[in-house]
């Protein structure tokens, strides 16, 4: 008897908590016609922040900080219960999304769209930069309910009083933590003045720096913190290592990774729009399928070059933080940092681009010497290991080559078809034996790659610590370049535009001197013909940059490199002087001086 109990009482706990073990999207409160959308996306069940965050936000009319990773389903957790508080029998806006990108907020608006499918009368309308403004204003007039933007052309939206949000019940800012590091405090600051003061703020974000904080804190009442994971942690499912490399063989490393992958589907994160095109055209120009997204190409541009990412038509996108976010893209294999960011939070979102939806990713960081102290500040900021790997060596990559290789012809589907023209091809072959055949066939991609690594050595040379470059009694090289002052260049901002364009080590440049019209630096010798030839047909905005090496000085400049200084009587040294009274070393922005 005592056991039939047990059994009862066992039974009973099992029913009483099936629904905690088994949790679906209909045990959140979700209402059915939500449901009949979310069953036909195919969505089973819920990420750990929609089950977090959806009962609060039906159940409670709270403000709510919600931290999660990027591609753990922030987009429904928020969009899921906005939805279903929308009034469809008013045509006034409700409910404001907030989006750091254009990619971000027209993948967001997708979304919404497909979760609001079965719910009449529900207009959701995308606000962003590069598209008409005059067709979002139509649609906008013809009654959204919910608006999905951009900080930029929101705030121009509402300067020509397109839009109205004074009375909006909602307002949702997406990736937070993104729009602060881009520059768009004030813009948000701005847009949320033109709210009204009893509106929900729903705050989601990866990571919780200092200035995310300050805007719960400015803007929100007693919010609700929900917390997936670790707070700025990164998934679990990231595999970070990164390749100690000098600056010049950034680009030769980033083509050993690709080739050692020979699968790779990857996303290579750079600083700048100059430096994404730039590794760009030169992978396509070394036959790799890579393409660029930037902030100067049009969003036609853009949209042509997601469609080809998304079909693997382009294995390689280069790309700015820009494209950190919105990018709805999955199983992104690699996520290579050719330089890492400006921000060292960023790395947060780059990463977060692999590893999505419980697959298994990888992130790789190419590093110099100098920059080797960030990887403990990154390891904390991430709270996971970032591990020191070896540069691939070219017998590996041969290898890994040729196994890839092997694989695509034995998986190849054979075609009846081939049958027809195969007379010909036996004529030509059919006095090789079978090792015979391999051996050319394998010999195919065996002599492109090798004949390329024969030209470069085994093992890429590694950085070398700041300061310990050059010998002082190494040979120089000298240029001048008509790049100056009137260009907005002191001698540090030209020395960190040619260390970046050059993928040099700071140390490699030095003795710059800026003067209005040209300027003047020294590099080794060994490094001349790379100067001269990275220079080749490069333009800065739209001006033919010329570069030629020089013998001498000039008569403004002395063996160290800087501005000869003469004396006035008293024996105060100054600086030369041009009309006006302003010397060379003035700078257009603040007269900073232009002396290393």
């Amino acid at each position: 008897m005592a056991l039939f109990f047990l059994r009862v009482a066992l039974f009973e706990l099992f029913r009483l908590h099936l629904p905690l073990l088994m949790t679906d999207f209909s045990s959140l409160g979700i209402d059915p016609k939500l449901l009949e959308a979310i069953d036909a996306l195919g969505f089973q069940s819920p990420t750990d922040v929609q089950q977090k965050a959806i009962p609060v936000l039906l159940e409670k009319e709270t403000d709510i900080v919600a931290l999660a990773q990027t591609g753990t389903g922030k987009t429904a957790a928020f969009g899921l219960p906005m939805l279903q508080k929308i009034d469809t029998s008013s045509r006034t806006t409700q409910a404001l999304v907030i989006a750091p990108t254009r990619e971000l907020c027209i993948q967001i608006s997708k979304e919404l769209i497909k979760y609001a499918s079965a719910i009449k009368g529900l207009n959701i309308v995308p606000i962003y930069g590069g598209a008409s403004i005059n067709d979002q204003a139509k649609a906008v007039k013809k009654g959204a309910q919910v608006l999905v933007a951009t900080p930029g052309r929101m705030q121009d939206m509402m300067r020509r009083k397109y839009i109205n949000i004074s009375s909006i019940a909602l307002c949702i800012l997406d990736e937070a933590d993104e729009m602060l590091n881009m520059g768009f405090k004030e813009d948000i600051t701005n847009i949320l003045s033109h709210t009204p003061n009893d509106k929900q703020t729903w705050l989601f974000s990866a990571t919780m720096p200092k200035e995310v904080a300050r805007i719960a804190k400015e803007f929100m009442y007693n919010p609700i913190e929900i917390t997936v994971g670790t707070k700025n942690a990164a998934s679990t499912n990231i595999n970070h290592e990164y390749y100690l490399v000098s600056g010049r063989e950034r680009y030769n490393l980033l083509k050993r990774l690709s080739d050692t992958q020979p699968d790779i589907y990857s996303i290579v994160f750079c600083r700048t729009k100059r430096d994404t095109q730039r590794v760009a055209e030169k992978l396509i120009e070394d036959g790799y399928s890579a393409g660029a997204l930037h902030g100067d190409l049009s969003q036609n541009q853009r949209d042509m070059v997601m469609k080809a990412f998304r079909a693997k038509q382009i294995k390689t996108l280069v790309a700015t933080d820009v494209a950190a976010r919105g990018l709805d893209v999955d199983n992104i294999s690699h996520v290579i940092h050719y330089q890492l960011p400006d921000e060292i939070e960023t790395y947060t979102h780059r990463s977060g681009r692999t590893g999505r939806a419980s697959s298994l990713g990888t992130s790789m960081i190419i590093l110099t010497r100098g920059e080797l102290g960030k990887i403990k500040k990154l390891e904390r900021i991430i709270n996971a290991k970032i591990t020191a790997q070896e540069v691939p060596d070219v017998n590996a990559i041969l290898t890994r080559q040729l196994q890839y290789f092997a694989k695509k012809i034995k998986t190849t589907d054979v075609s009846d078809e081939i049958d027809g023209y195969l007379a010909e091809v036996n004529t030509i072959l059919g006095d090789f034996s079978k090792e015979d055949l391999i051996k050319k066939l394998m010999s195919v991609e065996f002599n492109r790659l090798h004949s390329y690594y024969q030209k470069q050595s085994n093992a890429l040379s590694k950085a070398t610590p700041e300061g310990q470059g050059r010998s002082k009694k190494a040979a120089d090289a000298r240029y001048n370049i008509n790049i100056g002052s009137r260009d907005d260049y002191d001698w540090k901002a030209l020395k960190s535009f040619l260390v970046d364009f050059l993928s040099f080590q700071k140390d490699d440049i030095y003795h710059v001197d800026v003067m209005d019209n040209n300027a003047y630096f020294n590099t080794s010798m060994d490094k001349k013909d790379h100067v001269l030839a990275a220079f080749e047909g490069f333009k800065l905005d739209g001006r033919v940059i010329q570069i030629r090496t020089t013998e001498k000085r000039g008569q403004h400049l002395q063996g160290g490199g800087g501005y000869a200084k003469k004396r006035n009587k008293k024996g105060n040294r100054f600086s030369n002087r041009k009309k006006g009274g302003r010397s060379f070393g003035d700078f257009k922005k603040g007269k900073r001086k232009n002396r290393r």
